[in-house]
């Protein structure tokens, strides 16, 4: 990733937060503090973020690739029959 890492605002932070809490709570049956929260989305974002992104641009550059080979395919439909000569 361009910065070294994956960067949340601090409202997703938070959702996130409370996400691994709420799953730690009804999976795991375990009460999971801030602190605690923090260190389990920490270890996401350093260590599992980088595998997703780098899917995430192989999936774009994919469709990207698809779309200009169907664009091509269009370009060449817009050709023009050039006039046969005699001769």
């Amino acid at each position: 990733m361009p910065s070294n890492s994956l960067k949340l605002t601090k409202e997703q932070q938070d959702e996130a937060i409370r996400t691994i809490q709420s799953y730690f709570e009804e999976e795991r049956g375990e009460e999971l503090g801030d602190l605690a929260a923090w260190g389990v989305l920490d270890l996401f974002m350093t260590q599992l973020a980088p595998y997703i992104y780098n899917q995430a641009l192989r999936d774009a550059r994919t469709t990207v690739n698809q779309r200009m080979a169907s664009m091509e395919e269009d370009l060449f439909a817009l050709e023009q029959k050039l006039p046969q000569t005699s001769r």
